[in-house]
């Protein structure tokens, strides 16, 4: 190291240096694992006690899964490294320049030496917040548990009322948003309808319910190859979806839907899977940002004059060496975390950063039961390979044994049954009233 530089602050003071990581989602929590070696004082803060494994979301939301399955507590977690303690408190802002995080609304000052920031993201409405309040998103538990409540009331309200024309509303669900996410909740409602629901509603015709996915682009799966995404919508409609491209919602209110200048959708259930815009807390750091609130970072991760502030997963806009951006999917945070870990690691050895490279392994998304695609580069599935595929690495990467066992239990309950386990309205409230839960880190 240059001696004429000046010598770093936990050096003077004779101390470890403190690394903060802000986000107990994939992306933090692969970086903690990382350094769970290093002479470091590694402090984890989330705002709320777990982590969670958000590709299996949507099956908290349609009732397969209970939230137990897919969460675990970031303390156990952790829980085997010395050098790490966690806390629970929700941050607001970072001063750059001080070098201290600021949570609990002024509350709590934390310094640190290197900071790891994994916040996360929450749903876009381009510009219609007040969308929110009829057409949740699928983020994090809370939001699974509103889309839930929301999903099964609807079948409950429909029972209660006898006008035919307030029965085919409350029979009608609209996801808005053709990715991963809107594709694999509108494969899954039809199952609940036509599967689950016959045998035990006397007054309503569960079979006609109808579920309609708008997509604003050319096609669904926008990131998949061609042959893939017609799979998907040729899967969906075979479900028994209206599929549709092309079509922008224009406005979203109680009662309805509109598409286009035109059209109204009639339906009290709105689902939105359309977009995500980055944590707030990029804000506060003061670099570049990209129209998603992604910072915009160097190649090593991180930003850009403050070497020692890495930012990673939802919140990170990174272009590949090719020029194609890095998704934002849990892969690339899980390799970001471990990557600003090792860049961490040779600055404290006095070596240069090096250049984060992503690896794709493959992209995966599920549509039914036996209903699945896989673009795994040179080879691509679709079908019920692709979908035992899914259910096996699904399963591989979920954190603790006791999560797996016991998905593996409700999913072939579920399986050979068409039950659902986890088919409780646990509040009502929650059935009409918005979610406005803040950023968790991914």
């Amino acid at each position: 190291m240059d001696d004429t530089r000046p010598r770093p602050a936990w050096v003077r003071e004779g101390r470890k240096p403190r690394v903060v990581i802000v986000g107990g989602g994939f992306g933090g929590l692969h970086a903690a694992r990382a350094l769970s070696r290093d002479d470091v004082e590694l402090l984890v803060l989330d705002r709320t006690n777990h982590h969670l494994f958000q590709p299996l979301l949507y099956q908290v939301a349609t009732a397969t899964l209970p939230p137990s399955d897919i969460t675990a507590p970031i303390r156990w977690l952790l829980r085997k490294q010395r050098n790490t303690s966690v806390l629970m408190t929700e941050v607001q802002s970072i001063d750059v320049h001080r070098r201290i995080v600021t949570a609990d609304n002024g509350a709590r000052k934390i310094p640190y030496d290197f900071l790891i920031v994994a916040a996360g993201a929450r749903h876009a409405y381009f510009g219609h917040p007040e969308w929110e309040t009829v057409a949740p998103g699928l983020k994090s538990i809370r939001d699974a548990l509103t889309l839930r409540n929301r999903i099964l009331t609807a079948f409950e309200q429909a029972e209660l009322t006898e006008d035919p024309l307030e029965q085919q509303a409350w029979l009608t669900f609209v996801l808005v948003g053709g990715g991963p996410t809107g594709v694999e909740l509108a494969g899954m409602i039809p199952t609940i309808a036509q599967q689950s629901m016959p045998r035990e509603f006397r007054r309503i015709a569960s079979l006609q319910a109808r579920v309609v996915l708008l997509e604003g682009g050319p096609k669904v799966l926008g990131s998949y190859p061609d042959s893939l995404s017609r799979q998907a919508r040729t899967d969906l409609i075979a479900l028994g979806v209206d599929v549709r491209t092309g079509a922008m919602v224009t406005n979203v209110a109680p009662g309805e839907v509109r598409v286009g200048a035109d059209e109204t959708i009639h339906t009290h259930t709105v689902i939105w899977a359309a977009g995500n815009a980055a944590s707030p807390l990029g804000a506060s750091i003061g670099a570049p940002r990209d129209r998603a609130g992604r910072v915009i970072v160097a190649r090593d991760l991180s930003v850009p004059d403050h070497p020692e502030i890495f930012v990673i997963g939802d919140m990170a806009y990174v272009a590949s060496p090719d020029g194609m951006e890095v998704p934002s999917v849990a892969p690339a945070a899980m390799q970001m975390g471990r990557h600003a870990a090792t860049n961490i690691r040779r600055t404290l050895e006095a070596r240069p950063p090096l250049p984060f490279a992503y690896s794709n392994k493959g992209d995966l998304a599920t549509i039914g039961r036996h209903r699945a695609i896989a673009d795994l580069g040179r080879v691509r599935l679709s079908g019920s390979i692709a979908w035992w595929f899914w259910l096996f690495l699904h399963i591989l990467y979920l954190a603790g044994f006791r999560n797996r066992l016991s998905v593996l239990i409700q999913w072939a309950y579920s399986y050979f049954t068409y039950e659902r386990g986890a088919r409780l309205i646990t509040d009502t409230g929650n059935a009409t009233t918005p979610n406005t839960s803040s950023v968790r880190g991914t």
